[in-house]
């Protein structure tokens, strides 16, 4: 049996131990002074204790100990945590707190912090859509009833029932709360809209009316990769029946990889929140799938810089010579509803315009053929290029041909209606380094009002003028003969322009609107 150590008595009479493995007071004297102790271990090099305390510095030193070894005295997950956190980051203990105290901290904040915490992550996001909180703060601002006090709001929502807050989906009262914010005053720009213009059968405040409100329109393009951008409007043009948007900044998709396009009305909210992330209410108001885009598309014009592609309803987009990436897009909306139709919707479903019948006659046999009202606009985004008013347009039962009544406002033997254009056909353009213009393309807004003045037939497109295959014989009109044309579902325009070699101005000398017999039954009650 192997001995124990023992213990014996050194010079100075300390203590000793003569087992190597285990520390041991030693002695050692230096010339000329007293003897001193010194710490020493095994394989260390011996350093006088009195030097040692006083090399000590004032904070801690660094453990020796290897960070691996102090990594494995952890817990699995909190190593796991550890291995999976990058260099230099810090935990987030946010995530770590009970539900229960990250929805009492929410439940103090108001609607832009409670908007804003739901970009940080997916737990705050799904935390801060919560119903009870956002109906909460719906009734803060607007309350059910006028008795509602905003002090006594939480003992409120404390005593409402769970059932009728979670009856509701997700995210319900957070959508409402922004739509009112959004739209709240809609009663007192609709009572703004009541005053009509007699000259065009419009709203007389509808410009005025859309930029208090400021509304802004977005277009989102999504190519066949799935790769999908928005970008608001750059320009926007005022005429009197309609407005002309137009997108020049952006990273715009190959036309021929077109996929969606879909143009939105946008309200902003007014919170305080970063402007990238600021929330709003979009309605939609133009949708096209690639086979809208593939059918629908024509070049309608061009220059030396960019072809003008044609989609429809209303949308005209600008393509490089030679390429097929876009420089521009255009669109124009007539003011027929526009207010509801940029705000009143939602963002996947339009707003549905309400018919609006006149009252049945059984009396009149043309009841339906007589009392039109045209008003007529050719515009570009710079000057109003003609505009014209018609009143007491009608047609006669032996004039209904092919399923369409035909409104004649300009007819080339009655020179009194006959109406010269006040600047050359064309339409400017600009993208974010170049501009130019496109010759003998403008925009036409058409506004087609009943026998009771109510609109019936509103359109508002970009239109081409071509020249005339046949020029017909005219002594009162000598020169190039030109023709624009425009068709839907609902109705056809036919205009015819000459252009005086003398006077080098444009007159429109002949001006025909067709109706659908579909759609005068259908709003009439007729059988035409």
């Amino acid at each position: 049996m192997k001995a124990p150590p023992t213990e014996g008595r050194g010079p100075t009479g300390e203590k000793k131990c003569r087992s190597p493995k285990i520390r041991k007071i030693m002695t050692t004297k230096s010339p000329g002074t007293s003897p001193q102790r010194c710490l020493a271990t095994n394989n260390a090099k011996r350093v006088p204790l009195t030097q040692k305390k006083a090399t000590v510095p004032s904070c801690p030193v660094p453990s020796r100990v290897p960070t691996k070894r102090l990594t494995s005295l952890l817990p699995r997950s909190a190593r796991h945590a550890a291995s999976a956190r990058p260099a230099g980051c810090t935990q987030n203990h946010i995530e770590h707190l009970p539900p229960e105290i990250l929805m009492k901290i929410l439940w103090n904040l108001d609607a832009s912090s409670l908007y804003c915490i739901g970009y940080v992550n997916k737990l705050l996001y799904k935390l801060a859509k919560n119903n009870a909180m956002w109906r909460k703060i719906y009734s803060a601002k607007y309350g059910e009833s006028k008795k509602l006090k905003a002090k006594h709001m939480d003992e409120v929502v404390e005593k409402l029932s769970v059932m009728k807050v979670h009856e509701r989906p997700g995210g319900y009262w957070r959508r409402l709360y922004f739509r009112t914010v959004a739209g709240y005053n809609h009663t007192k720009w609709l009572k703004e809209l009541r005053t009509i213009n007699p000259f065009t059968g419009l709203p007389s405040h509808t410009e005025r009316v859309l930029r208090e409100q400021r509304v802004a329109w977005e277009i989102t393009v999504c190519d066949r990769s799935v790769c999908e951008g928005t970008f608001e409007q750059s320009h926007t043009y005022y005429s009197d029946s309609s407005v002309t948007l137009c997108w020049t900044n952006g990273s715009w998709p190959a036309f021929h990889q077109l996929s969606t396009i879909q143009l939105h009305g946008v309200k902003r909210v007014p919170l305080k929140c970063p402007s990238a992330i600021k929330p709003g209410w979009r309605s939609l108001m133009a949708q096209l799938d690639i086979d809208t885009i593939s059918k629908s598309s024509q070049v309608i014009g061009g220059d030396r810089l960019v072809k003008l592609v044609l989609l429809s309803p209303g949308i005209v987009i600008g393509i490089w010579r030679g390429q097929s990436s876009i420089a521009f897009v255009m669109a124009t909306f007539h003011y027929h509803r526009l207010l509801e139709r940029s705000l009143l919707g939602s963002s996947v479903c339009p707003y549905n315009i309400p018919e609006n019948r006149p009252l049945f006659d059984d009396v009149d046999p043309n009841y339906g053929l007589h009392g039109y009202t045209l008003h007529i606009t050719l515009h570009n985004t710079v000057t109003e290029i003609m505009s014209g008013h018609f009143p007491q347009l009608f047609c006669r039962k032996g004039q209904i041909n092919e399923g369409f009544i035909q409104l004649n406002a300009i007819i080339r033997s009655n020179q009194s209606r006959q109406t010269p254009l006040s600047a050359r056909v064309s339409l400017p353009w600009r993208s974010d380094a170049l501009e130019g213009t496109v010759k003998n393309c403008c925009m036409m807004s058409l506004t087609l009002l009943d026998e009771s003045q109510i609109p019936f037939w509103c359109v508002s497109t970009p239109v081409s003028m071509v020249l005339a295959n046949e020029e017909p014989f005219s002594y009162d009109y000598q020169g190039q003969h030109f023709l624009i044309k425009y068709k839907d579902a609902e109705g056809k325009v036919q205009m015819h322009v000459v252009l005086l070699e003398e006077q080098r101005q444009f007159f429109l000398i002949n001006l025909v609107v067709y109706i659908s017999t579909v759609k005068v039954n259908q709003h009439f009650g007729r059988a035409y």
